[in-house]
């Protein structure tokens, strides 16, 4: 027997299921993104060190005379700042600078 299916609903479960994989990847994009994020922020030098970048872009020179930590200190905080979407790199004129984003300015609330 041919059984008609109207068009509308030929690709009806295919959708569906297209719909449930897109929500749970969206749900663990979110998870990964804010995991991100919060290692970023939790930490109180990486919040110091947000803080003097809102006040201007700044180089690691400039960040470690402000907090008198080593220049590979700051590297892997900084590092850590950028995968978490809090700041990033630029270069300009020859000089690598960092700038905060606007993710990083939630230092104000914290």
């Amino acid at each position: 027997m041919l059984e008609i299916i109207p068009q509308g609903f030929r690709n009806r479960e295919t959708s569906l299921t297209d719909k449930r994989s897109k929500t749970i990847r969206s749900i663990e994009e979110n998870r990964v993104y804010h995991t991100r994020y919060l290692r970023a922020v939790n930490s109180p030098l990486r919040r110091e060190i947000l803080r003097f970048l809102q006040e201007g872009c700044s180089t690691i020179e400039h960040l470690q005379s402000k907090t008198g930590q080593s220049q590979a200190t700051l590297k892997w905080h900084l590092d850590i700042l950028e995968h978490g979407f809090c700041a990033k790199t630029q270069i300009k004129e020859g000089e690598l600078i960092y700038k905060v984003t606007q993710e990083g300015k939630v230092v104000n609330c914290l």
